[in-house]
């Protein structure tokens, strides 16, 4: 058990010497987190630029309230927790000036027919993502992309679990007729 909670102190010394101003402490915290929270990012705007601005606005809200976090739940959650917020906003923020990115997901080019039909997937995927309610977005990222557990995504989300387990049901038959629709 010690073991599973390894990780756990490791990111309190990193916390606490944050607070005491250590620029290397929050290095190490953005090399660890900045992957999964670029991940979240993604998966709940679709738009790389957009999703680098809230990557880098989580880091920046994180250490200014760094003092805020008080180790209730992981770094990982916490951090995810501020993702979600900011990738709201800016949903919100598109919805109020209807405006769509219609940006290029994929800057790799494929070079075998796999490679290409696996980035047909991952586009059929986020355009359907897109077309989903920001509510049901965030469970399926955090849930089914990110793997995050229920608890967990209840936690990041601060919703009850039963809420948590409607929505992915919802969100996952919501997803699969916006694919279905969007092959025809």
């Amino acid at each position: 058990m010690g073991r599973d909670l390894k990780p756990y102190i490791e990111d309190q010394k990193l916390v606490a010497a944050v607070a005491d101003g250590s620029q290397q402490a929050f290095a190490k915290i953005v090399k660890k987190y900045e992957m999964m929270i670029a991940k979240v990012a993604i998966g709940m705007l679709g738009n790389k630029a957009d999703a680098d601005d809230v990557g880098q606005e989580t880091f920046i809200r994180f250490y200014r309230s760094v003092g805020q976090f008080k180790g209730d739940s992981s770094l990982g959650t916490y951090l995810s927790r501020i993702t979600i917020n900011l990738s709201l906003n800016e949903l919100k923020k598109r919805k109020s000036k209807r405006w769509l990115s219609f940006e290029d997901k994929f800057n790799s080019h494929p070079k075998t027919e796999d490679a290409f039909k696996q980035s047909d997937t991952a586009e059929l995927v986020n355009k359907a993502l897109e077309k989903l309610e920001s509510e049901f977005r965030s469970v399926i990222v955090l849930r089914l992309m990110q793997g995050f557990s229920t608890k967990e995504t209840a936690q990041i989300l601060e919703l009850p679990l039963g809420t948590v387990l409607s929505r992915l049901s919802r969100a996952q038959e919501k997803l699969r007729v916006i694919i279905l629709d969007l092959e025809k």
